[in-house]
């Protein structure tokens, strides 16, 4: 047996962990299964009853869904694959993640979840959502609201369709038109049943308590029909309407995208790079001039040009009328060198007349601002580059160039004229396609647009009146200054691609040509109700006319911003839109704040009536521990599955390997990855990723991750897990509460203490959780238990378990019990499996610790201010004793230690002379009155001007040897202090850092100094 079993882990260990972390979640029951017949079939101890499991198990023999078997002896070391098996397929079973009604039906608590794209995996951003909005909907199911926490997927139009068409390429060397539109969504929907539930799997692997039965996938026929319903009441009532206006459009998709699709990328000089469709890199970062001949004059205009193609399409050479150089010509005409058309010179504000010439090209088919003067003047818009980024409407000569051919060209063609001027460095922002990588082109086009104003005036109603509120508070300014001025910012809600939903508009083709050329359009759910509805608005017989479906689909942010309703049932009036509807929070990236939020927010209002949540809850954008952006060419993407079970530095580099990095690009993401992780990434856990993303503070605009963080946690999850062992073995199994500490007389000031530092936890627990500042509670959470529970008052109850005091031990075992318990409790909705494993042994038979009652500051009333000042004197003693015996290198059977302060202080610390020996362990303390004599040969450090405390150094320490090895130290730091002094001093900024280390190093100086001074007042003797 011993031998199959050896053999059976040594497979394990070898594939294991890989499969762990590939698989889908449904399977990970039967290598837990595997893992436990292994573990089961290991050399039992032949001196205990219980069964034993090496630390690396996941789990004693669970069947799917069924409760851990917590009754095994518990591992020495904390393992996050042995904790985190099992319990969520529970969790699931029980159905604790469906809102259950409590005692107060007021109380209800729904939000939610982003929904992720059905492209994705998990990636940190998604984490930090997830544990962020966790550990709120823990907290608030676990005070007895009535929670809900919606999950959704929404269907990334462009994303997809971009993944699939590369899928259908790769395999077939097809494209979508060449299958057809049926036969490309048919994949579409093959692709999505075959990879769109990856993303909610690694979800419940960080544990999310979702409720899973209310999943739902934005192209659904429950939400496709709100969408369409949506759509028709906003067209009826003349809101969305169609019109010719310049979009963002990507050549390579050939579609409009929306502005959160587009990366303003900043080029500071001639910069080359690949674009999709070219084979060469194409020069950005410069600016070409040309002269414009004015009619009937030997006059030139110059002007000047990023994007010199587009001269090709210029209606008007534009001055600023109080430009004295041009005063004389306006109302004359330039003569277009290319295709001698006549181009007015025409007066406009916008321009800078102290920018270069003065003189600036319009082209209002191409450019924003051009276009906006060519409203106000009327003039005509010729759109010269098509959809694939061709010319057209251009001479012969430039017919079918692609655009950045085009822009060589015309340089040529002007130079053979004498009118090009030349080209020069020039800093500007390059739109970039985030999902093409192409450049964008403005491209007049006729959309589809919803009417914002009226909606957005009432958006930012709402936050006037406190109707709905932001956190930080700071984003109500940017919520108005963009809302103000979104009434001048219709939507373009149409995209030119297949997957989506489409546009359920009709374009009325009548069959004779009596009527306005105009066209016409009605909007409907099906075919047939847009023949009726066509028949009634234009008055036309059946007979007279055909109808014709837009090809375009919508906008995925349309159907988004529907989300907090529609996943209700919308528009019919459904139970769960009675009772669900609106959400108390929404919490997201402050980066989609007008994508999505405030689209929400005004489609809301507009289709319901009511806002669709009364909070915001805005988090940062996640950075990496330098500052930089998340970027795969950087190889410092990091997926948090990576990071929960471990990965090696060859394995990173095969990840970008795979990508579709350009190979230079490749090169530098692996060096990255060589610096940032050399060594891999640990195996860190579920728990203490989640308790990372949660001790940072998510409200800042740049969140630095540091994975480092992560790996502290994980050794913290160990600190809790030791503690628990100590606790589990002073208590005993099954432990009955035998004492109410809410009346019974503590003498001890130590236990009282901890009780005080207990309610302080649950006070700072409860106070952070309301205001949402977690970082803060994960702060108290840390420091209650590795400084005051393990670090004190553990290491104080041990003597008093070595003592004969019955009823002492009784008052110990209470608190530690109530400490562990009201800990477990607290920590839960940060550390779900952690608590979960743990408080299960520590209260057998008992429901899930996700239900138990979040502790509440009515249950906690033992907070008392002055023991917590005492006891951190105690605690300050305590830090500079040790640090003084470690400096001298003095073991505690050798340290002597006296404190001095006065009477009154001194009386304080008899009560306290437990914690003291308990804490200190040194071979003698004595505590010495004010005026009282101090042993000769001793070296000391002040707490307080009134609390010193004294360590004895006579014939503990080779005085001479001691004495040289501090002036070297000496030595050392003054080195250190004049060279950083002497950078500072001629640095052109001041590094705040170095500000920092030079204070650092004077106060290190400063202490060595005196302890020389005190050396040197010795004898030699030591005294």
């Amino acid at each position: 047996m011993s031998a199959s079993w050896s053999n059976m882990k040594v497979i394990y260990d070898r594939i294991g962990l890989k499969l762990y972390k590939t698989i889908a979640f449904k399977d990970i029951y039967h290598i837990v299964k595997f893992r436990s017949y292994c573990a089961t079939s290991a050399p039992q101890s032949a001196d205990s009853g219980k069964k034993q499991y090496i630390a690396t198990d996941y789990t004693c023999p669970t069947a799917p869904g069924d409760k851990k078997d917590t009754t095994c002896e518990l591992p020495a070391a904390y393992n996050p694959q042995y904790v985190e098996a099992a319990w969520y397929e529970w969790w699931m079973k029980q159905g604790y993640f469906s809102p259950k009604e409590g005692v107060d039906k007021s109380k209800k608590f729904v939000i939610c979840l982003p929904p992720p794209n059905v492209t994705g995996t998990l990636h940190l951003g998604h984490a930090l959502t997830c544990a962020v909005q966790d550990a709120i909907v823990r907290w608030h199911r676990m005070r007895g609201y009535e929670t809900l926490w919606i999950p959704g997927c929404d269907h990334a139009g462009i994303a997809t369709q971009v993944v699939v068409e590369k899928q259908l390429w790769k395999e077939e060397k097809k494209t979508r038109h060449d299958v057809g539109r049926e036969e490309f969504l048919r994949r579409v929907w093959k692709w999505k049943e075959s990879k769109g539930d990856t993303i909610y799997e690694q979800m419940k692997k960080m544990g999310a308590s979702l409720d899973w039965e209310r999943a739902c996938f934005t192209m659904d026929k429950k939400m496709s029909a709100a969408v369409a319903e949506a759509f028709v009441r906003l067209h009826d009532e003349g809101l969305i309407y169609r019109c010719d206006r310049l979009v963002n459009w990507s050549c390579e998709l050939k579609s409009a995208i929306s502005d959160i699709e587009v990366e303003n990328v900043d080029v500071k000089g001639p910069t080359r790079l690949y674009v999709p469709g070219y084979s060469k890199p194409q020069v950005f970062g410069e600016m070409a001039s040309f002269d414009y001949p004015v009619l009937n004059s030997d006059e030139k205009i110059t002007v000047s040009t990023t994007r010199l193609e587009t001269m090709l399409g210029d209606t008007a050479v534009a001055v600023h009328p109080e430009d004295p150089r041009y005063k004389h010509l306006h109302g004359q005409f330039v003569q277009h060198p290319l295709d001698d058309r006549r181009i007015p010179i025409i007066c406009d504000d916008y321009v800078d007349m102290n920018f270069g010439t003065g003189a600036v090209k319009i082209t209002p088919a191409h450019d924003n601002n051009d276009y906006n003067i060519s409203v106000r003047h009327k003039l005509p818009l010729i759109n010269i580059i098509n959809d694939t980024g061709e010319m057209e409407n251009v001479p012969e000569a430039f017919i079918g160039l692609k655009r950045f051919d085009a822009r060589r060209a015309v340089a040529k063609a002007l130079d053979k004229k004498g009118l090009y001027k030349g080209r020069k460095p020039h800093s500007m922002v390059l739109p970039i396609c985030s999902r093409s990588k192409d450049v964008i082109e403005p491209i007049l086009k006729a959309q589809w647009y919803i009417n914002c104003e009226d909606m957005a005036l009432n958006a930012v109603k709402v936050v006037e009146n406190g109707d709905l509120t932001f956190t930080p508070d700071y984003y109500k300014k940017i919520w108005y200054e963009f809302l103000k001025d979104e009434k001048s910012r219709d939507w373009c809600i149409s995209r030119q691609i297949w997957w989506g939903h489409r546009i359920p508009a009709y374009k009325v083709i009548q069959k004779t040509n009596q009527r306005t050329s105009d066209e016409l359009w009605v909007s409907a759910h099906t075919e047939h109700d847009a023949y009726i509805k066509a028949e009634k608005l234009f008055s036309l017989n059946p007979n007279e006319f055909t109808l014709q479906q837009d090809e375009d689909v919508l906008d995925t942010w349309f159907s988004s911003a529907l989300f907090p309703f529609s996943v209700h049932g919308w528009p019919n009036q459904t139970t769960d839109l009675l009772k669900f509807y609106p959400s108390n929070l929404l919490e997201t990236g402050s980066d989609i704040i007008f994508y999505w939020v405030a689209r929400m927010v005004m489609l809301g209002q507009k289709m319901t009536g009511q806002l669709p949540f009364s909070k915001v809850l805005l988090h940062g954008i996640l950075r990496d521990a330098q500052g930089r952006k998340m970027s795969k060419s950087l190889g410092n993407v990091i997926d948090p599955m990576d990071v929960v079970h471990g990965i090696s530095l060859n394995d990173l580099n095969k990840q970008v390997e795979q990508s579709n990095l350009d190979p230079k690009e490749v090169e530098v993401a692996k060096k990255g990855q060589q610096k940032d992780f050399p060594e891999g990434i640990p195996a860190c856990g579920t728990d203490a990723l989640r308790f990372a993303l949660c001790s940072y503070n998510f409200k800042d605009p740049e969140i630095n991750m540091n994975i480092s963080h992560v790996q502290s946690y994980r050794n913290f999850c160990n600190k809790i897990w030791q503690g628990y062992r100590f606790v589990a073995d002073k208590i005993g199994d099954e432990y009955k509460s035998t004492i109410d500490l809410k009346t019974h007389t503590i003498k001890s000031p130590v236990n009282r203490w901890m009780l005080s530092r207990l309610s302080h936890l649950v006070l700072k627990c409860e106070e952070n959780f309301a205001s949402y500042d977690l970082h803060h509670v994960t702060q108290s959470l840390y420091s209650f238990w590795f400084t005051d529970f393990c670090d004190v008052y553990l290491e104080f109850s041990k003597q008093v378990f070595q003592s004969e005091d019955d009823d002492s031990k009784s008052t110990v075992q209470e608190i530690l019990y109530l400490c562990t318990s009201t800990y477990m409790r607290a920590i839960s909705p940060f550390m779900p499996y952690l608590s979960e494993e743990l408080y299960q042994r520590l209260e057998p038979g008992a429901d899930s610790v996700c239900v138990a009652q979040y502790p509440a500051t009515d249950n906690y009333r033992w907070y008392n201010e002055e023991l917590d000042r005492e006891m951190e004197v105690v605690r300050d003693i305590r830090r500079v004793t040790l640090s003084l015996a470690q400096t001298f290198n003095l073991t505690k059977k050798h340290a002597e230690v006296y404190i001095q302060s006065s009477p009154a202080h001194c009386d304080m610390f008899r009560q306290y002379m437990t914690v003291f020996n308990a804490l200190l362990r040194v071979k003698s303390l004595q505590l010495v009155s004010d005026g009282g004599s101090i042993p000769l040969g001793c070296i000391h450090r002040e707490i307080t001007p009134e609390i010193t405390v004294h360590l004895k150094l006579q014939g503990s320490i080779d005085h001479s040897a001691v004495l040289e090895k501090f002036e070297k130290k000496v030595a050392s730091l003054q080195k250190k202090l004049d060279g950083i002094e002497k950078k500072v001093g001629k640095a052109a900024d001041k590094d705040k850092s170095a500000y920092k280390k030079i204070d650092s190093y004077r106060s290190e100086l400063e202490v060595f100094q005196n302890y020389i001074d005190t050396l040197k007042s010795f004898d030699e003797n030591g005294r």
